[in-house]
């Protein structure tokens, strides 16, 4: 597992969120396509959530002790719950930026790290601390890309009434 490359992969994420958001205004940052997907907002909003609540305090707990339960946690329910919707898309940002840089800092200070510590899951078998850092960067490649929607989305509905067909 090359680990500096996914830690410098998910310390250069917050640059890549901001720049594609960039410019966005408070009704842009909130639009939401019609399929139901989740704002640009509430896509940021749960990058702050699972930064806090999921991938550092869980590796964290693998790789201390592989046995030791894990919080509930429920990503889809803390959208509405934690109604990320009407969240400040700048104190977001620099919420979200805050606590990458303090997991990757983190990160930076483990010292041979059993990245082969792992718990049982219920459906895949079992789940490694290697294949949580490696689930991380994926995480965010996977909501750059729902970012990148957004922004085709926003494209489209400011186009209107004409189309974003030659975009591809």
């Amino acid at each position: 597992m090359d680990v500096p490359a996914l830690v410098a992969r998910l310390e250069s994420f917050p640059d890549a969120v901001e720049a594609l958001l960039r410019g966005l205004d408070l009704d842009a940052f909130r639009w939401r396509p019609a399929d139901g997907g989740w704002s640009a907002l509430e896509i940021a909003g749960h990058l702050l959530a699972e930064e806090r609540d999921d991938f550092r305090p869980r590796l964290a707990l693998l790789l201390r002790d592989p046995a030791a339960p894990w919080a509930p946690l429920d990503a889809e329910a803390a959208v509405t719950v934690g109604r990320f919707q009407e969240l400040d898309p700048a104190a977001t940002l620099a919420a979200f930026r805050a606590e990458r840089a303090a997991s990757v800092a983190w990160l930076r200070t483990l010292d041979a790290p059993r990245w082969d510590h792992a718990r049982a899951t219920r459906h895949d078998g079992p789940l490694h601390a290697g294949d949580l850092l490696a689930s991380w960067a994926a995480h965010d490649a996977r909501h750059l890309g729902q970012l990148a929607k957004r922004l085709h989305g926003l494209a489209a509905r400011a186009g209107a009434p004409f189309s974003v067909r030659y975009a591809g």
